[in-house]
């Protein structure tokens, strides 16, 4: 067992395992590879143990505990969040217990740490009027006021998350019959969902206003923003 292994494992981990073997998205590493830069500088803070030095025997259950509870108490993390850095790091040890028999004992151990458990919160529905009113706040007398009731339409109708409506492409649109939009959601899933009429036309008129019809534009987000460019779920939160 080498002292300071940490930074050969986390490379591969990141790059050749997450990206090659598991094909994750870029979300989804970016989100792994922040755990890892919070759990660096904790060891640093906490233990002194500077991240050239760090070794994966430089973690116990006990200290991925305690980094668990700092998230919490001092990096002001959710409980959500607290169970998705969790996530990330069960994953990086089950694939070191792979690569290194030696560490396994161990890995076992961390991969033993349960989520915590949150208080479920109840989800109220939206009743049929406040659906109508919701749909037709934006100014349709504006191009983005359009823009955004289709933005709004489609998100209700297909029940996507915002993520999965930010990436939706011109050529994910279906308009002839049966409508319908493909969405990709996570680990690059995709499924196709049927469209109503109304959130058909709407589309159509959005796609026909803003030439999104052409060939050139089938590639292009069929949500974007004033400088072309494609809508962020917090430009989409904004809206």
């Amino acid at each position: 067992m080498k002292k300071n292994d940490f930074a050969q494992y986390i490379a591969d981990f990141l790059t050749k395992y997450l990206a090659g073997t598991r094909n994750l998205s870029a979300n989804t590493i970016t989100s792994y590879r922040d755990t890892f830069v919070i759990l660096l500088t904790f060891m640093n803070d906490r233990y002194s143990i500077k991240p050239e030095k760090l070794g994966i025997i430089d973690f116990s259950p006990d200290r991925v505990k305690e980094f668990l509870s700092y998230l919490e108490t001092e990096h002001g993390n959710s409980i959500s969040t607290r169970n998705q850095r969790l996530t990330a790091i069960h994953s990086f040890f089950r694939y070191i217990s792979t690569q290194n028999p030696e560490y396994m004992f161990l890995s076992q151990q961390i991969l033993a740490i349960p989520k915590k458990k949150k208080e479920q919160k109840l989800i109220r529905h939206f009743e049929t009027d406040q659906v109508k009113e919701l749909l037709a706040a934006p100014d349709t007398h504006t191009s983005h006021g359009r823009r955004d009731q289709a933005l709004l339409c489609l998100l209700y109708d297909s029940g996507c998350r915002v993520q999965e409506l930010a990436d939706i492409k011109v050529c994910d649109i279906r308009l002839t019959v049966p409508a319908q939009v493909t969405v990709t959601g996570k680990g690059r899933k995709t499924r196709t969902v049927p469209l109503m009429a109304e959130t058909k036309e709407i589309l159509a008129s959005y796609i026909k206003e803003n030439h999104l019809e052409q060939p050139a534009k089938q590639d292009t987000p069929l949500f974007y923003n004033c400088h072309g460019n494609k809508l962020t779920r917090q430009g989409i939160t904004y809206i």
